[in-house]
């Protein structure tokens, strides 16, 4: 037997399999979701604990601006959005709209890092300074991180969705699917961070 034969066959039994199986990977993706977001929980139950009980002196506490992560609110809104056109674009056989679609995803993840990275210089407390400071750079720090490593998948499956020899089809919507629902779920945690940490 041949290596091409060998080949079709190994394409042909691994078809059989999947037929005969139930795709479990959006389950799988939902229960990292929930314990990625337990973890979100933690922080937000921590200092919401602190800042209720253990009031911290005058002065050592600031007030936040708000425009910076106002404008950080309404570019992850509208990149739901965007990431949505993307996935319709695709499931219409239209691929070089949703690489479009999906750079301007990125482009408004980019842009919000910056805004983020912005607001740190800008400051009036340092990481060290107290526990408010801390908690606060803690979530805002794993959410930043959550928001880039969403925006490189984007980058990535933006370029699998091309029309010239991308592997992410109509026929294949898994990694645009899955990449769209936890862009979803950093834009959901971003809202609950954002009521918590700057209008409580």
């Amino acid at each position: 037997m041949t290596s091409i034969e060998t080949s079709e066959k190994l394409k042909e039994n691994n078809k059989k399999i999947s037929e005969n199986h139930e795709d479990f990977r959006i389950f799988g993706l939902i229960t990292f979701l929930i314990a990625d977001g337990m973890t979100f929980a933690g922080f937000f139950a921590a200092y919401l604990t602190y800042k209720a009980v253990n009031p911290l002196p005058d002065g050592a506490i600031y007030e936040l601006e708000l425009p910076i992560p106002t404008i950080n609110t309404i570019l992850l809104l509208i990149s739901s959005a965007t990431f949505h056109k993307a996935g319709k674009a695709l499931s219409n056989q239209n691929n070089s709209n949703s690489q479009k679609w999906l750079l301007i995803t990125a482009l408004f993840g980019i842009v919000f890092l910056g805004f983020q990275i912005f607001e740190y210089f800008n400051l009036p407390f340092a990481l060290t300074d107290n526990l408010f400071a801390s908690t606060f750079y803690a979530l805002t720090g794993f959410h930043g991180l959550h928001v880039t490593l969403g925006t490189l998948m984007i980058l990535i499956i933006s370029w699998q969705v091309r029309p010239d020899g991308g592997r992410i089809t109509n026929l294949n919507m898994f990694p645009l699917e899955a990449v769209e629902l936890y862009w979803h779920f950093v834009d959901g945690i971003w809202v609950i961070l954002f009521l918590i940490l700057y209008l409580l």
